[in-house]
């Protein structure tokens, strides 16, 4: 049993004991989101009880310590639904925020939970019956979101989210970090009892920390299609580098301890769909690929001694899936040899990120969303097959190393 004392302050302790008990949890991370999260609340709180209208149901808002008024704005708009809401402990970050919620859900004896982001203008009371149906009908355990993103939105998703999960454990996740998910309540403690809280998972590190414990537990994995995600979007060109590297560090350590599991992986599935893909066209996000590359040079100089010791090939000047895909598992192969050294070599891949990132905003300039998402599914592929090349040098390597000891 987690010890609420260490992740909840006695508002929110308080808050979860008088509600008392519920079967559906809604949980909405937030820090300063006050112009944004009483809609948030209001739709959700709209959600539960349009789609589960005989279930006892809660919204608990889990804060950093907001100054704005934020929790007060989910008490005034989470009409007929109980609440509660106040500061989480820990480090601070959304991971944090969602060791909170999942306390709260085992505090509660629910039997599932959703996450919504506090910065969503898109979300509606539909998003809320396809992130938690599944689960409530047995049908599933974890339910990722399927959003209509702009091309330019999304780029670590794009570049190293998806395709080197999709690679490496064989399910076609689109959106392995996306921010809106579904929980069953077991796996939900399962999170809490994983000795992670005080590493990057705290941070950005979480959505893809509970993806990838969810497919290597053998979680039963949906996606909810909940259309256009519109949202407070991040320019690719600006400060995205604690977010890569609390992401892509979380995802290279834990694939450093499942290499049991996806050694064995042999191409890939899809995974079930929760409601039908619509066309949607979400907001423009604006993208500055001049200066992405600018940032790379900038980064380049303290990152070529290791690159030395790293890559396979040198940097070219433009990357593309094929090379992209090689320096991803060129990091993955240090990672595996240096586990402990996981969040060094996401920073050594930064700046490469950066590259990449303008070579594929420079590719798709004059394509739609739909165009460019066909780019991004073939460098899966592409991801894909570095894999298979990948295993083969180990498997190569290992016999080598077998026949030298004989």
């Amino acid at each position: 049993m987690p010890d609420d004392h260490v992740t909840l302050d006695e508002q929110l302790a308080g808050g979860i004991a008088k509600i008392g008990a519920a079967d559906l949890v809604v949980g909405i991370p937030s820090l300063r989101n006050a112009a944004t999260i009483g809609y948030v609340a209001a739709t959700t709180a709209k959600g539960l009880r349009e789609n589960f209208p005989d279930a006892r149901v809660a919204i608990v808002n889990a804060d950093g310590g907001s100054q704005d008024g934020t929790p007060d704005r989910v008490v005034e708009n989470a009409a007929g639904v109980p609440v509660a809401v106040g500061r989480y402990r820990g480090p601070s970050g959304k991971g944090s925020a969602f060791r909170a919620i999942f306390t709260a859900v085992d505090m509660l004896g629910a039997r599932a939970c959703a996450v919504v982001d506090s910065d969503l203008r898109s979300i509606t009371a539909e998003w809320i019956g396809r992130l938690l149906t599944p689960i409530t009908r047995g049908d599933v355990d974890y339910v990722t979101p399927l959003y209509a993103r702009h091309k330019h939105d999304g780029t670590i998703t794009n570049s190293v989210a998806y395709p080197l999960t999709r690679a490496l454990y064989g399910l076609r996740v689109r959106q392995p970090i996306g921010g809106e998910f579904g929980v069953r309540a077991d796996l939900a403690r399962a999170y809490l009892e994983q000795p992670v809280w005080d590493t990057d998972v705290a941070r950005f590190g979480i959505d893809i920390f509970m993806t990838t414990t969810a497919i290597v537990r053998g979680a039963r994995v949906a996606q909810a299609f909940l259309g256009a995600k519109v949202h407070d979007p991040k320019d690719p060109a600006a400060d995205l580098g604690p977010m890569f590297t609390q992401v892509v560090g979380t995802l290279f350590r834990m694939a450093a301890d499942n290499e049991a599991t996806w050694s064995k992986v042999r191409g890939s599935k899809a995974v079930p769909l929760v409601g039908d893909v619509m066309p949607v066209e979400p907001e423009t996000v604006p993208a500055d690929p001049a200066r992405l590359r600018a940032k790379y040079a900038a980064g380049k100089g303290e990152q070529e001694a290791a690159w030395r010791e790293i890559l396979s090939a040198p940097v070219p000047d433009t990357i593309d899936a094929k090379a992209w895909a090689r320096i991803v598992f060129d990091h993955l192969g240090a990672v595996l040899r240096r586990p402990a050294a996981s969040e060094q070599l996401a920073r050594s891949l930064l700046p490469l990120y950066q590259l990449r990132t303008a070579s594929f905003i420079e590719e798709v300039r004059d394509m739609s969303t739909a165009q460019s998402e066909a780019v991004v599914e073939e460098g899966a592929r592409v991801m894909e097959e570095e894999k298979r090349h990948f295993d083969e040098r180990r498997s190569e390597d290992r016999a080598e190393g077998r026949a030298a000891t004989a």
